[in-house]
């Protein structure tokens, strides 16, 4: 009985995606990102803000619901060849971009506006 009570407290807080505090979040997120994805349209310049990911700069070219992941993803051609893909995931052609320029972000860290591509100066002669 001694070690169950000692377990029940340890696990208390580690209950993960299980967690009501957990599952109230992503609740959250899901509806921050369905919100997010109905202000977006395909041909919106965009800027993207992941967590842990430099920022970039592409154009949305896909916004909705996918079928390799719950929920609403916006499908973005970058600038650069910083993505994953060409607009292709799991076999399903959602967009077409260039091999490495396609990705999918979720809505809450993709912001619309005039963002025009980035220039690179670094290699211009002085």
């Amino acid at each position: 009985k001694q070690w169950y009570q000692r377990r029940v407290a340890i696990t208390a807080g580690k209950m993960g995606r299980f967690n009501p505090a957990v599952q109230e979040k992503l609740a959250a997120q899901a509806e921050e990102n369905k919100e997010k994805a109905s202000k977006m349209n395909v041909g919106d310049r965009c800027e993207t803000r992941t967590p842990n990911q430099p920022t970039r700069r592409g154009e949305v070219m896909f916004v909705g619901q996918t079928e390799f992941k719950d929920g609403y993803w916006v499908g973005i051609k970058f600038d650069d060849p910083v993505g994953k893909h060409d607009g292709i995931v799991q076999g399903k052609r959602y967009f077409k971009c260039p091999d490495k320029f396609g990705a999918f972000v979720q809505p809450r860290h993709c912001e619309i506006g005039d963002f025009p591509a980035e220039v690179d100066f670094s290699d211009d002669e002085i």
